[in-house]
């Protein structure tokens, strides 16, 4: 699993709840077709919005955000975002109670104590 943060550095304050929550809404119409993601996270705090994606594999995360992305979503937001993509090798899921590992079920590390 790959794990993308998106931050978009904006000026001013904190955008309010529901321009947040009306703007992202209106973006899953675009979102949902983004081939290999599996989920979004809408970010929002005083040092401006973004996302955190959750993509299958590494090439469906740099066929998404490829070399037109930046410019496309500067001209979103008035401001060139940072991208940062990681390697998921771990994730704990607590709402689960399960652990993965490369996406497989392992053996929760606390239920042998």
């Amino acid at each position: 699993m790959i794990i993308a943060l998106v931050q978009i550095p904006l000026d001013g304050p904190k955008r309010p709840h529901q321009d947040v929550i009306d703007q992202s809404l209106e973006s899953t119409k675009i979102f949902h077709k983004v081939k290999g993601l599996r989920r979004k996270y809408y970010l929002n705090s005083e040092a401006g919005g973004g996302g955190v994606y959750e993509f299958d594999t590494r090439e469906n995360a740099e066929d998404w955000f490829n070399d037109g992305w930046a410019d496309w979503m500067e001209g979103r937001f008035g401001v060139r975002p940072r991208l940062t993509i990681f390697d998921t090798p771990v994730v704990l899921d607590n709402e689960a109670g399960e652990v993965r590992v490369d996406g497989h079920p392992v053996p929760a590390p606390w239920q042998g104590d």
